[in-house]
């Protein structure tokens, strides 16, 4: 198994102190780098290049959510998990700017392993709480757009309303009729309008303008 190199970014040295004993216990981690403020992470982040960063919201100088956002500007293949006490709506802030998980601070060292383990493996991972507050958002209705994302063309709105259904590449390809290579690169395309990093990011988006509820 791949060892997981990771960076925890929290203002609190407790905090740090208690994730970096849970991770001393595990094989395949390894705590790289310590950062108390949000500049920090994010000149470590550059330094280190951790495969997770374990990202505290609140912090001096610069916050967890703009700290994430300019660590996946420059890296953005790094996996952040936001570990924070904010249980409200500051994961959907996190998620825009591209964390993959939202884990609240108080949770079971077996719970924060398996997150940073899912991280790590490119998956997405929420506390119980927050998952319920983003499928309750997910199924709430949203805003009518008359033309939703103008610096799309018609077949990336199409593909990115297929997308937020959560159909595979496959699954649009088929429904279509066209190739899975030019789904991928109408959703690189898509991305890069967006300036968005991944599915997850684009499909939030997707949501909030109306496209994809049917």
């Amino acid at each position: 198994m791949n060892e997981i190199r990771i960076l925890i970014a929290d203002d609190h040295p407790v905090f740090r102190f208690g994730l970096k004993a849970l991770l001393a216990t595990e094989p395949d981690a390894e705590v790289i780098g310590e950062a108390s403020t949000g500049i920090e992470a994010v000149s470590l982040a550059n330094e280190l290049a951790p495969d997770v960063i374990l990202m505290d919201i609140n912090m001096p100088d610069l916050n967890g959510i703009e700290a994430t956002r300019r660590i996946l500007a420059a890296r953005p293949e790094t996996g952040i998990l936001i570990v924070s006490m904010l249980d409200d709506d500051s994961v959907f802030a996190a998620l825009r700017a591209g964390a993959r998980g939202y884990l609240l601070k108080g949770a079971e060292g077996d719970a924060t392993l398996r997150a940073i383990r899912t991280i790590a493996e490119g998956g997405t991972i929420f506390s119980p709480g927050i998952a319920g507050r983003v499928m309750q958002y997910f199924a709430g209705e949203k805003p009518e757009s008359t033309d939703p994302f103008p610096e799309l063309t018609e077949r990336e709105r199409e593909i990115l309303a297929l997308l937020a259904q959560g159909l595979s590449n496959a699954e649009i390809a088929k429904h279509l009729v066209i190739s899975q290579k030019t789904v991928r690169n109408h959703i690189s395309n898509i991305f890069n309008k967006l300036q968005v990093s991944d599915r997850l990011q684009a499909a939030l988006r997707a949501r909030e303008a109306g496209l994809g509820e049917s």
